[in-house]
């Protein structure tokens, strides 16, 4: 819940050297997306205690055109502020299945070109989600605000050329009102009909005081004409007072349905729930509860500094052959409470039923943290996510790797991939604690997988992080070091929940 006005929080480069804390042979698939900043010269008014993190770059998305699997299109934030957004969005366009890039950006903040007569008139912007339409028209959507005086906006722009350029914003919803908040929102493309997109998102309300919660309801807008206008933006579903959503994203399954999937925060507890429409979201169910989310958080056991991670980010992927859908999550359920690991609950009756959930991460003894997962066309379901595995006792590094695990038969066994590192994530941005973002990309082309993650430029403090495409990874590797991370310091739901928020003060 990153943009919510900091009057509701508690107190809370480039060329790319590789480290020799990473694999040579792990980075041979892997083709370095991001550079440097093309807003180093814009100056934002920062918070008090805040810094600007040049050259960061945290948080992607990927999405591959299905009218040429080798255009793909992936998007970022661009350098990370510490209480909330950046300053702009970037994103990464390739022609050949993700060997090489080239940069753009739309206008969807002051350093990114926006103004008002464009509208793009925003200091910072964040939360970017890409999506293609059937026809190979591509979508892209962001969070943009101002700290100061309150303007804020879901803001979608839509390519027609593969990503090379993008329209003037368009805006679902734009507030003025410090006592509001909208945030976490993802875009879909109706993978049939090229008219339909779906747009969904949180939207937190406090009273005047900022004392008191009045619910965080969940919003959303649609297009029936491929994005020449888009529908007013309504609730669509409302826990009330008591409880909140987070974390919406759209999924449409084979017959047409529509599945949004969130997070549901009660007084006592937090789980995942979906709601159905089965009429291109004009009408939308009562939940259905999947799981409870039984998390505790990521720190740095050798010394409590905790991570912001996608602990209340779950994500979502559906088999179009066979209607299968798969939801994974951060839970803590396998160790007792221990540590983070990565679960996985499927549904084969449309959304209806849940399986029991299953834990995936291959080295269950250390903490695993922001899963992402997608469906081949084959109907192999991968699975990514980070660990610990590797990292030493030294206090002075957090080594960390990127992972990737296959299942042929719907999650019954596993193979493993390293994509990835170590790292040392010591050099990732600070925002709640050591930050590559609430989620990462993983995408599919036919039958390979295309994991599109942050990593660490570990030693280089001029640039930070960098995103990666992993358009080959077909590596397998070791099950680790064999340690054992017990996490002493859970963190309760609501300071979890307030670190997603992304407009925080000190």
């Amino acid at each position: 819940m990153e943009h919510i006005a900091s009057r509701f929080a508690t107190a809370l480069l480039i060329v790319f050297a590789a480290s020799p804390l990473i694999d040579a042979k792990a980075q041979v698939d892997l083709a370095r997306v991001s550079g440097q900043s093309p807003f180093a010269d814009c100056n934002i008014l920062l918070i008090p205690g805040e810094t600007n993190y040049l050259n960061s770059k945290v948080e992607p998305w990927v999405a591959v055109n299905p009218r040429d699997r080798a255009n793909i299109v992936g998007v970022w934030q661009q350098d990370r502020f510490t209480f909330g957004g950046s300053r702009g969005l970037m994103t990464g366009v390739s022609h050949d299945g993700g060997q090489s890039w080239r940069r753009t950006f739309a206008h969807f903040s002051r350093c990114a070109g926006g103004n008002a007569s464009n509208g793009g008139d925003y200091e910072r912007a964040s939360d970017p989600w890409v999506t293609f339409s059937p026809n190979g028209v591509a979508y892209q959507i962001a969070l943009a605000f101002d700290f100061f005086d309150f303007p804020q906006a879901v803001l979608v722009s839509r390519s027609t050329d593969g990503g090379e350029t993008w329209s003037e914003p368009t805006a679902l919803i734009r507030d003025t009102d410090p006592t509001v908040g909208d945030d976490k929102e993802s875009i879909t493309a109706d993978p049939e009909h090229s008219r339909y997109v779906y747009a969904v998102w949180d939207r937190v309300q406090f009273d005047p005081t900022f004392t008191i919660f009045l619910g965080q309801p969940t919003w959303f807008s649609r297009t029936t004409d491929g994005g020449e206008t888009w529908e007013p933006a309504r609730i669509i579903y409302d826990p009330g007072s008591n409880g909140g959503t987070i974390a919406n994203q759209i999924a449409v399954l084979p017959n047409g349905a529509l599945l949004d999937l969130f997070v549901l925060f009660l007084p006592t507890e937090i789980q995942i729930d979906v709601i159905h429409s089965f009429d291109k979201g004009r009408t939308w169910s009562q939940p259905v509860v999947i799981n409870t989310i039984q998390d505790v958080g990521v720190v740095d056991v050798k010394n409590g500094v905790p991570l912001r991670t996608g602990d209340v980010i779950p994500n979502i992927a559906v088999d179009r052959e066979t209607g299968t859908v798969y939801v994974v999550w951060q839970d803590a359920r396998f160790s007792g409470g221990q540590r983070e690991g990565i679960v996985l609950s499927k549904s084969t009756d449309g959304g209806f039923s849940w399986s029991a959930p299953i834990q995936v991460n291959r080295a269950p003894t250390v903490q695993a943290f922001t899963a992402s997962v997608n469906v081949g066309s084959d109907g192999v379901l991968a699975v990514t996510y980070y660990d610990f595995r590797n990292d030493t006792p030294d206090p002075a590094v957090l080594l960390t790797d990127y992972w990737q695990v296959t299942s042929t038969n719907a999650g019954a066994t596993w193979q493993e991939r390293h994509v990835a590192g170590p790292f040392d994530m010591t050099n990732a941005p600070i925002s709640r604690g050591y930050f590559v973002g609430d989620y990462e990309g993983l995408a599919h082309r036919g039958e390979s997988f295309l994991p599109f993650f942050v990593m660490t430029n570990s030693g280089d403090a001029a640039n930070g992080t960098d995103v990666f495409a992993a358009a080959n990874n077909e590596e397998s590797a070791s099950e680790g070091n064999g340690h054992e991370e017990i996490n002493s310091n859970p963190r309760p739901i609501m300071e979890r929940l307030k670190a997603h928020r992304e407009r925080q003060r000190p």
